[in-house]
């Protein structure tokens, strides 16, 4: 079944997997940092205040029913003040117990995120000094520090107050300000709206971390890029597969059609599918084998050739040295009287003819076929050339018994570059083919057609044309009429003379007007 998916070039598919294989790795990592960042999150049990307030719980006025534990963290609380800064309810007893408005003050601040320090210091006369710093953090990203100082029973002796209006402190009040109560929590303050709608204020209670709590859940939740390890080889290995699937298949069957080649078989690989590099490379395969078939089909008929020329070849040897080497042995051994020895004479001398032309006209034929066959044109115009070459056959042509017309305008020129040694002897093979198998008045024609891309030569005569049979192997060695070869020529002619039309560029051929009424050959020369 023909496979009707779109094929791609390798480079387009190697760009695909790889861009796949990398958002796969992509989503493996940030999908990976989103775990690790729940899991570091869950370890901290950092708390979400803001969620707290949000739920809805909290804005049903439900105290009791929120999970204290998922907003805040497994230690952290809160509790519920009134406008009167009594408390409506109290998550956890860690909540420290908060008696004045004063001390509800000097707890931070949930939304203002600032923070405050006290650092003690020795006063020139003596007294145990408190200098205060509260870093607040702007809108616009910057931060504002302000700065007071306290004497020895906790008066503001300088700077600006941290709670307006307040000129002194308790060492509670001083101790929520710098959050210095405890060591293990962190107590802030946020103002809400209870169910109705009424002013509360929410006092948050969360748990203090140390840079060794931070690591140690870093520790742990730094296990997970473990798994990344094998995840990674996992996916490379899918990636491989795949790519696999699309090489494999086409490649083996690649291999198969070379093997089936080579043992001979016919193969086809273009639809091995794959890329289209390897779909090219299989129609490239399949053109090379269809190459190669021809090839050796060839090769096989040059072979079968060969060995019917060295057949014929040895056929029309045989011929005349054995009527010479008979003839020679009977004058020899003096069997042949005084009266018939010219007869005999005649007999060899034409016998040595036959046998010289023949081995002439394979030479000629030989070095047409040699490698090294090279012509040697020259600039002429064909016209002229063909009117001088007739005029010199007309005396041989009219001698023989037959009669010549040519139709070559005058006016006609056609410029060309012709080898005219070989070219005449082209000529010649052809014109005494008709001399040679013709009846005796027989006429030749000769006529030059100029067409819009190309110029016609036709030879023609109006003899015995040539037998049906013979036609396909007319130009092939040693193809004769007469299949005795007693009317002699070597069947080399023909042949030769197609070798050298070829060499020149152009094209021999049997036209297919040739019947019994005759026969005509015709040379088309490209403009």
């Amino acid at each position: 079944m023909k496979n009707n998916r779109p094929t791609r070039r390798i480079s387009l598919l190697f760009a695909r997997y790889y861009l796949a294989f990398t958002l796969v790795l992509l989503a493996l990592f940030f999908g990976f940092y989103h775990l690790w960042d729940r899991l570091y999150v869950d370890l901290l049990h950092i708390p979400d205040p803001d969620a707290l307030f949000q739920s809805r719980e909290f804005r049903n006025g439900e105290y009791a029913d929120i999970d204290t534990r998922r907003y805040l963290g497994p230690s952290g609380g809160f509790a519920v003040l009134d406008a009167q800064g009594q408390p409506l309810y109290v998550s956890t007893s860690r909540i420290p117990a908060i008696q004045t408005p004063d001390e509800l003050l000097c707890v931070a601040d949930f939304d203002a995120g600032d923070t405050v320090s006290a650092v003690p210091f020795e006063a020139q006369d003596g007294q145990q000094c408190w200098i205060v710093i509260r870093d607040l953090m702007l809108e616009d990203g910057l931060t504002q520090t302000e700065v007071m100082i306290l004497d020895e029973d906790l008066r503001v002796l300088d700077g600006t107050s941290l709670i307006p209006g307040k000129t002194d402190y308790t060492q509670r009040e001083l101790e929520l300000l710098t959050n210095r109560w405890s060591s293990q929590y962190t107590l802030y303050r946020k103002s809400a709206q209870d169910s109705s709608g009424a002013p509360v204020t929410v006092l948050i209670l969360l748990s203090s971390y140390s840079d060794a709590d931070f690591q140690a859940a870093f520790d742990k939740a730094g296990r997970l890029w473990l798994l990344t390890i094998p995840l990674y080889c996992g996916v490379t290995l899918l990636f491989i597969v795949l790519l696999n699937r699309h090489f494999r298949r086409p490649l083996t069957r690649l291999g198969d059609a070379i093997r089936r080649l080579g043992a001979g078989e016919p193969v086809s690989a273009a639809a091995c599918g794959g890329p289209e590099e390897i779909q090219e490379l299989g129609r490239s395969f399949d053109a090379m084998a269809r190459q190669l078939a021809e090839s050796q089909a060839e090769t096989r008929r040059l072979e079968e050739q060969r060995i019917k020329m060295l057949t014929d070849l040895s056929h029309d040897l045989k011929t005349p040295i054995t009527v010479i080497s008979g003839y020679i042995s009977a004058v020899r051994d003096g069997k042949v009287s005084e009266e018939d020895l010219p007869q005999y004479l005649e007999i060899i001398g034409k016998k040595a003819d036959a046998l010289t032309e023949l081995i002439n006209s394979f030479y000629e034929y030989s070095k047409t076929e040699h490698p090294d066959f090279r012509l040697e044109p020259v600039e002429t115009d064909l016209c002229e050339f063909l009117r001088e070459y007739l005029a010199d056959k007309f005396n041989e042509i009219d001698l023989a018994g037959f009669s010549l017309e040519v139709d070559i305008p005058e006016t006609l020129r056609l410029p060309c570059r012709l080898d005219p040694f070989q070219m005449r002897r082209a000529l010649d093979n052809i014109l005494g083919n008709s001399l040679r198998h013709n009846r005796l008045g027989t006429r030749i024609r000769v006529s030059l057609i100029q067409t819009g891309s190309a110029v016609l030569l036709r030879l023609a005569d109006n003899g015995n044309g040539i037998p049906e049979a013979l036609r396909k192997d007319l130009f092939t060695p040693f193809t004769v009429g007469d299949q005795s070869r007693s009317k002699g020529g070597s069947g080399l002619g023909l042949a030769i003379s197609r070798k050298i039309i070829e060499a020149h560029g152009w094209t021999l051929r049997l036209s297919p007007e040739t019947g019994a009424g005759g026969t005509v050959f015709e040379i088309l020369i490209p403009r």
